[in-house]
């Protein structure tokens, strides 16, 4: 799990950020086990304090659950990755339009900016197939 770290967040929670990504790309599967909190830990160098955060907030989320003598586990919800990915996709978009609007932006204007943009990123991937 290569990780490289954006130090205006905590650490925390981009791992939980990471192991979202995971679960939408698939490379997690609802019910898979996680690393133990050690094990992580020494894989992607960080404290293993902060591991442990980020699997009790996961835990919050109800993203994970913790099975006594067993590990941590994903939680077997078939909904979770749909709801996952909206989740991760809203915050982009707001995100998006948050830093569009503060570059002086109009509404109408970003539309035009985003229709633009998937034309041309249709017209490359169009290109690539030939």
């Amino acid at each position: 799990m290569g990780l490289n770290f954006d130090a205006t967040k905590p650490i925390y929670e981009q791992i939980i950020d990471h192991i979202k990504k995971m679960i939408v790309r698939g490379e997690l599967q609802p019910g898979d086990k996680l690393p133990s909190q050690r094990e992580l830990a020494k894989d992607i160098n960080v404290n293993p304090n902060t591991i442990q955060r980020a699997y009790r907030e996961m835990e919050l989320l109800e993203l994970v659950e913790t099975r006594r003598g067993m590990g941590t586990y994903l939680k077997e919800d078939e909904n979770m990755v749909i709801t996952i990915r909206n989740d991760m996709a809203r915050d982009a978009v707001t995100n998006f339009l948050q830093e569009m609007v503060s570059l002086g932006y109009t509404g109408e204007e970003i539309l035009v900016f985003i229709s633009n943009e998937l034309s041309n990123k249709k017209e490359e991937e169009e290109g690539h197939d030939v």
